[in-house]
């Protein structure tokens, strides 16, 4: 070092290369421009590093980056990788982790599309927002420890657990999201919790229902009501076809096939997913023909005004309590269950196509490709008959359909 001084370096302008020792240069460009080069041995290749223009780097600074240089050199690294590593990284910056908050907006943005109702977007969020966040919505993804988890869940483990378990689950899913996104390897949401949080034994809530023997009094409560006839059509269809209620509130014209008699349901509206046929009984049809008269030929065939969007889910269900009707229109499913098992013995599998049930044994699942479609026509005429008749004649009547699924004439003749 030693070969060039302050007054000497700026004095120079003859275009070239001049040694300051050590392996530091000032270039000098044929534009006049100069500029600080070190030439140094890296891996046992001869490299150059430009330290910086003149006019801002000081002959000083210099000879000092130059020796640090030097030093990672020794010491065995490459100072021409870790500055390109620097730039790329400006370049490309690492996007920085989201928090559990935005995490669990991404995840339901992502899943929206796929979601029948849109209450159940905000059904996650709420929970999500009521429960996780407080806690645990401002961290990290990648800094959420189990116990974090468990802090959520732990107040009310036991007094809502049917809230925490969807907590709990919704908050396995936002962090699969990040396992998925790299943010994190595992996931502290996971299953594993289960076996440190307390066993909470539920028994399984079911609908609200009538027995199968009160079917026909409830439709006629609702008939002789001074409801919306809408509303009214809408419900005697549910307990004729055995139908959840959306997809009796949001059905259309055009899923009417009137020479076939049936209502075919797109597999969007289905629970299950899949398209499911409605074999449509007599008084189906008579019901649709009473509605058409208001609301046909185009749109749903059970608006909530002609013309309007479909009906509230709470329509049916305001109008049961207000008639005194012990049940809610899901409820209705079970009771035309119950006459089947009971009334109709043997026909078991076509009871559960009525109503769009998955068969649960795969192997048999495997085998029966068939939705034993001509046979519910037989079944849903014959529940159409007893709720039509059950309520007026005595059980001696109505027994005609019996326990082989035969009808005996009894009902025909008392027709």
């Amino acid at each position: 070092m030693g070969k060039l001084t302050v007054l000497s370096a700026k004095a120079l302008r003859e275009p070239g290369r001049y040694g300051d020792g050590d392996g530091l240069y000032l270039h000098i460009a044929p534009s006049g421009s100069k500029s600080w080069v070190q030439r140094i041995v890296i891996d046992g290749r001869r490299r150059d590093i430009g330290l910086g223009s003149y006019s801002t780097v000081s002959l000083v600074k210099a000879r000092t980056m130059a020796a640090s240089n030097r030093t990672d050199v020794s010491e065995g690294r490459d100072p021409l990788a870790e500055r390109q590593a620097v730039k790329e990284a400006l370049r490309n910056p690492v996007p920085s982790v989201p928090t559990f908050a935005e995490a669990a907006t991404s995840v339901i943005e992502l899943r929206r599309p796929t979601w029948r109702n849109p209450k159940h977007a905000a059904q996650w969020g709420n929970t999500l927002a009521t429960y996780a966040f407080p806690v645990v919505g401002e961290k990290p993804v990648d800094t959420i420890t189990p116990h974090d988890v468990l802090a959520v869940l732990e107040p009310i483990w036991t007094a809502k657990n049917e809230t925490a378990t969807r907590v709990r689950q919704r908050m396995e899913t936002v962090m699969d999201w990040a396992v998925t996104h790299g943010y994190r390897l595992d996931n502290p949401a996971g299953k594993a919790l289960l076996k440190v949080l307390p066993v909470i034994k539920r028994e399984k809530e079911h609908h609200p229902s009538l027995p199968y023997d009160q079917v026909s009094w409830a439709l006629a409560q609702v008939r002789g009501s001074t409801s919306n006839h809408l509303t009214k059509f809408a419900f005697e269809f549910l307990v004729l076809t055995a139908a959840r209620s959306g997809e009796v509130r949001k059905a259309n014209w055009g899923e009417i096939l009137w020479q076939r008699c049936t209502w075919e349901i797109p597999a969007y509206k289905m629970k299950a997913g899949r398209n499911h046929r409605v074999p449509l009984s007599d008084r189906a049809m008579e019901v649709l023909k009473e509605a058409w008269e208001i609301s046909g030929p185009d749109g749903l065939v059970f608006p909530s005004r002609p013309g309007g969007k479909a009906a509230s889910d709470m329509t049916m269900n305001v109008l049961l309590r207000r008639l005194g009707v012990p049940a809610v229109p899901h409820g209705f499913r079970r009771s035309f269950r119950n006459w089947a098992a009971e009334r109709m013995k043997g026909w078991a599998e076509e009871a559960e196509a009525a109503l769009a049930h998955q068969v649960k044994n795969k192997t048999e699942a495997a085998y029966l490709t068939t939705d034993l479609f001509d046979n519910r026509i037989v079944l849903m005429q014959k529940w159409a008959d007893y709720v039509a008749f059950a309520g007026d004649l005595n059980s001696e009547v109505w027994a005609g359909i019996g326990a082989n699924g035969q009808d005996t004439g009894e009902i025909a003749a008392a027709r």
